[in-house]
């Protein structure tokens, strides 16, 4: 049976396909944001209109359709859900044994300024999980430790998203990178380099953004020497490690070297312009105030609570779990470890009806030639178990649960609990990527970046742009390296720009779609117990999302036109 061919003007006119093509995502962010309707519901609905534009409009056949949205939820649940299941497992043990609450005292006792805090942890930690895991695991791990440090959970979740951006390039040992060059077929360290001289600019901003965003000018100018310590201590690594070294280890180097650098000057240097957070009254956010406890994650009390009294050993023993987690992710994450268990068992499924069944068209793909035909679309779910990072979070969970002195019983009653606290978040996780895959294997997606690669000489901004789009839709650096990095080239290539700059600022414009994401927002909810306030979450960081890609998209057209930024440019 002949694939069937992506049309991305099947109205016969671009404006009108375009149009047709943005409802699904126009319902699905207004459901949340604006119509406040529950996420899940939301992803529902977003889906009923992807496939009915996909079906339709764009003459998906009926059955490609229908197992595109079963390849999405399937993809949505593993390996995604899975990573979400049991890092909240590992939190809750934690919680039950109390030692999360003296996890958040040696933090408090560390950097007391909550301001500080949100730099250390937010930013410095959290590039650590992106680098090691990604998928997510940055964002749940930090909105966890700083719900429990006091800050409402709307800030927990909201700046948790916002400082997950810079380090997203490089995710996952480079994961993003990698696919970049896979799918283009451009040499991987230029495509690394390029990007190492995009991002460093937003990781010496971000640590200031993000308290600024928090406390406000004033009170982010009280902690500048952190900001500025934080941002430079990582973007130089960044820069270094990206241009002469590869992809792989850039986040996980240059986190190290922030959280050690922020460290190391709190021993000399302490806030001293007296700033006190505000009182935000607990009808704001519709939950209880920070002083009560959280209901399903434990009941623990926060930072408005009296502290107690800690111990090296007690302090210790509450960082152990911590500290297996990042041992086990980083291990997880090595390619040659992650080789090895596949060989073990990763067992690989061709989806009936989907796979080979529909094949991309110019120009979102080159010409096809009879030496280079287009390949069609592949359509496998890989049921790598035992390698995705999920298995390594879950390892660590059951290992710190022992350590911690619970029974097997005890460990099995906590997982069914904490799969119930979280029923509603992999469905809605499902159901996000599902419309994600409907959109990409309909065309839809190619459409809308067709549409702003379109631009003429604004072709830099919008193409970066394109990249906050891709990201935006699949919730994915790596997705939308994948979806729109053969565009970017080709596009690049017809305007004359380097196909490596616009590759790379695909990817960096990326990350600051990363905080919109539906599936990063239900990430964060679930992590501060905050689901079904999705719409409030997305309207707190949608300014920040979209004034930092048009700061990369600036940046990108300085380095395409502009002396001395176009020598910045990998050759």
């Amino acid at each position: 049976m002949q694939p069937w061919p992506q049309n991305y003007d099947p109205l016969g006119n671009a404006f009108l396909s375009t149009l047709v093509a943005a409802l699904p995502v126009v319902v699905l962010l207004g459901a949340i944001a604006w119509l406040e309707i529950k996420i899940h519901i939301a992803a529902m609905l977003g889906l009923g209109v992807a496939l009915a534009v996909a079906l339709f409009a764009f003459h998906m056949p009926v059955d490609a359709a229908l197992a595109t949205a079963g390849y999405g939820a399937a993809y949505g649940l593993f390996p995604i859900g899975w990573i979400i299941l049991n890092l909240i497992f590992l939190y809750q043990l934690t919680v039950d044994k109390g030692l999360f609450a003296v996890l958040r005292g040696s933090l408090a006792n560390l950097a007391p300024d909550p301001r500080v805090q949100l730099v250390l942890i937010a930013f410095s930690f959290g590039a650590f999980f992106e680098g090691a895991a990604g998928f997510g695991t940055p964002v749940a791990v930090t909105a966890a430790i700083l719900m429990q440090l006091g800050f409402k959970p709307l800030q927990a979740a909201g700046l948790s998203l916002i400082a997950n951006t810079a380090p997203v390039a490089y995710g996952a040992l480079g994961t993003p990178i990698i696919a970049l060059a896979t799918v283009t077929g451009l040499d991987l360290h230029a495509l690394s380099a390029m990007v190492g001289r995009q991002l460093p600019f937003f990781s010496l901003l971000v640590p200031f953004w993000v308290v600024w965003a928090y406390a406000g000018w004033r009170g982010m100018m009280g902690v500048w020497p952190a900001c500025l310590t934080a941002g430079v201590a990582f973007a130089v690594p960044q820069f270094l490690v990206s241009n002469y070294h590869g992809p792989w280890l850039v986040d996980i180097v240059a986190a190290i070297c922030s959280m050690a650098a922020v460290v190391g000057l709190l021993k000399i240097w302490k806030p001293t312009d007296g700033w006190k957070p505000e009182a935000v009254p607990s009808s704001e956010f519709g939950v209880p105030s920070s002083a009560a406890p959280v209901p399903e994650l434990g009941g623990l009390p926060t930072q408005n609570s009296k502290p107690e009294t800690q111990n090296s050993a007690l302090v210790r023993r509450a960082w152990i779990p911590w500290i297996l987690l990042s041992v086990l992710v980083f291990i997880w994450g090595v390619p040659q470890v992650k080789k090895q268990l596949d060989a073990l068992s990763a067992p690989k499924f061709e989806m009936p009806r989907l796979h080979n069944a529909t094949v991309r068209t110019f120009p979102v793909v080159p010409k096809p030639t009879p030496e280079k035909p287009t390949k069609p679309e592949e359509a496998v779910f890989k049921l790598n178990w035992l390698s995705a990072t999920g298995t390594g979070i879950l390892a660590a969970a059951i290992l710190a649960g022992f350590y911690m002195g619970f029974s097997f019983a005890e460990l099995l009653r906590v997982y069914r609990r904490t799969l119930w606290t979280v029923r509603f978040s992999l469905i809605t996780i499902a159901g996000m990527l599902a419309v994600g895959y409907v959109t990409k294997y309909s065309g839809t997606d190619a459409t809308l970046g067709l549409a702003l690669a379109q631009t003429g000489s604004l072709y830099p901004f919008f193409g970066t742009l394109l990249g906050w789009l891709g990201v935006a839709l699949t919730g994915s650096d790596t997705a939308s390296n994948v979806l729109f990095g053969s565009l970017q080239k080709i596009t690049a290539e017809q305007t004359s720009i380097s196909p490596v700059l616009m590759c790379a600022a695909n990817s960096s414009g990326g990350v600051m779609g990363k905080m919109v994401d539906a599936q990063s927002i239900v990430v964060a909810s679930t992590a501060t117990n905050w689901y079904g306030h999705e719409g409030s979450i997305l309207r707190y960081v949608f300014f920040h999302s979209i004034a930092l890609a048009a700061l990369v998209g600036i940046l990108v057209y300085l380095q395409a036109y502009v002396p001395p930024f176009t020598g910045m440019v990998v050759k």
